[in-house]
């Protein structure tokens, strides 16, 4: 189960990509007192953690009834992810995030920065969504779930963490910092995506009756 919820951190952790979300969040946020900035970032931190936080623990109930087996599940949001860690790799993703913000800004009053745009789509978007989905699939029963809470909890806090200091952050890293940080961690989510496609295959295959279960991933949904 450590594994398991390490892989879940370290996954979670790169598709928010507080180190990315810097830039964007002092740029939602221009001219206001670092007090003003920091009680944003809480009320934003906590509105995706709920968010989260109800996805991971009813998302699994949703797709079996609506007929989704885990297996399903597990190879699309492994594509998906890939897609997104390719966005990191190339660049991409940054851009992206700043038209969702931008348009989300017209469309919203700027008292409702911490829900929109910075909860929703920035932290708890539909790729840190479909993450903490996968994640409850490998972790039933009680102690799982509390472990998967655990598990945003702690990302959720990394990001406020930096976001509380961006400032100083953005100075200390730059720019070639984060693209640099960005890039690696991209590559490390490209990795974990193509585990999680080998999973819901090796799933998929079982369900069909071809070969026993695996168990040489950690992320492969026990029965």
């Amino acid at each position: 189960m450590i594994e398991t919820l390490l892989n879940g951190f370290i996954t979670l952790f790169v598709i928010i990509d507080p180190v990315g979300l810097v830039p964007l969040f002092l740029g939602l946020t221009p001219g206001l007192p670092m007090a003003e900035r920091r009680r944003i970032a809480r009320n934003g931190c906590l509105i995706a953690f709920g968010i989260l936080a109800a996805f991971g623990l009813v998302g699994v109930v949703v797709l079996q009834a609506l007929g989704i087996s885990l297996g399903a599940f597990r190879v699309a949001g492994g594509l998906f992810l890939f897609w997104i860690a390719f966005e990191l790799v190339f660049e991409k993703r940054r851009k992206r995030k700043e038209h969702d913000a931008e348009v989300a800004m017209t469309e919203h009053e700027a008292s409702e920065i911490a829900a929109v745009p910075l909860a929703i789509p920035l932290m708890a978007g539909p790729g840190a969504i479909s993450a903490v989905i996968l994640l409850s699939g490998a972790l039933p029963g009680p102690a799982g779930q509390l472990s998967l809470l655990m598990v945003i909890a702690a990302v959720i806090a990394a990001t406020y963490a930096l976001l509380a200091v961006a400032n100083r952050f953005d100075r200390l890293i730059g720019q070639t910092g984060r693209a640099v940080v960005t890039r690696l961690l991209g590559v490390l989510l490209a990795a974990l995506a193509v585990q999680f496609v080998a999973d819901g295959v090796a799933e998929l295959a079982r369900q069909a009756g071809y070969g026993a279960p695996s168990t040489a991933y950690p992320m492969t949904l026990p029965t």
